[in-house]
């Protein structure tokens, strides 16, 4: 009994240390956001107001965005950015699932969690997890992105909407603030392709391999990511 809980306590501490070493996403952002702070910013009082109408609208139409903890996670079979064929199923066949819903390549919070995310892989696969990325993005963008970070997961491009629709967290970009996004160099369309406008509200899902949501993070808020260091702590308890 008294090795059992000298062990429990160096798991513990071992554990403590991982979660503390961890790239943290928020830490990236709150260094970004220190920098937007001090510069002036191209945005007029007007278009910051749209920009805060249209948030706060999508929370008033989403107020619990994502399948919750305790859901069955909804298969999907989507194409990777090689062509290839990747299902929900055969990945849980391997082990769990860490499934991150993101914006596109323009988006900067999306490559700072992005980023955080391929630090900490290696103590992700520790838990023989597998990372999946999926985004409204042609395959084109995505391989591109890739090949420019080195990242070494799968990135899926949901190019009907149907898994982003299936986990909650589909929303329609309002026409004026796509123009607005244009105007300031931003055309979703050169990302997701004539037409496609819409986007997902960023989600992080950790599915156990009986297709279990054991954790998650989903906010209208694109700011608010699921950190890797919650991530790994949710993976360690399954």
């Amino acid at each position: 009994m008294r090795s059992l809980l000298i062990l429990s306590l160096i798991l513990s501490v071992f554990n403590a240390q991982a979660y503390q070493n961890t790239e943290s996403y928020k830490k990236s952002i709150d260094e970004k956001i220190e920098k937007m702070k001090k510069k002036k910013s191209s945005w007029t009082a007007e278009e910051k107001k749209m920009m805060k109408d249209a948030s706060d609208n999508l929370a008033k139409a989403l107020p619990n965005p994502g399948i919750q903890v305790g859901e069955k996670a909804p298969s999907f079979s989507l194409k990777n950015a090689q062509g290839e064929n990747i299902t929900l199923e055969d990945a849980l066949a391997k082990g769990p699932v860490v499934l991150v819903f993101y914006r596109g390549a323009w988006c900067p919070y999306c490559n700072m969690q992005l980023r955080s995310l391929k630090e900490n892989l290696p103590e992700i696969e520790k838990y023989n997890a597998q990372l999946i990325t999926i985004t409204p993005q042609t395959p084109d963008k995505s391989e591109a992105q890739f090949k420019k970070e080195g990242y070494p997961f799968e990135v899926l491009t949901d190019t009907d909407y149907q898994v982003m629709k299936d986990y909650k967290l589909y929303f329609e970009v309002p026409k004026a603030l796509v123009e607005l996004y244009k105007k300031h160099g931003l055309d979703l369309e050169d990302f997701n392709g004539e037409g496609r406008t819409a986007l997902p509200v960023p989600g992080t899902f950790v599915i156990d391999t009986q297709g279990i949501v054991r954790a998650m993070t989903a906010q209208t808020d694109y700011k608010v990511r699921m950190e890797s260091a919650d991530i790994i702590k949710a993976l360690s308890k399954l």
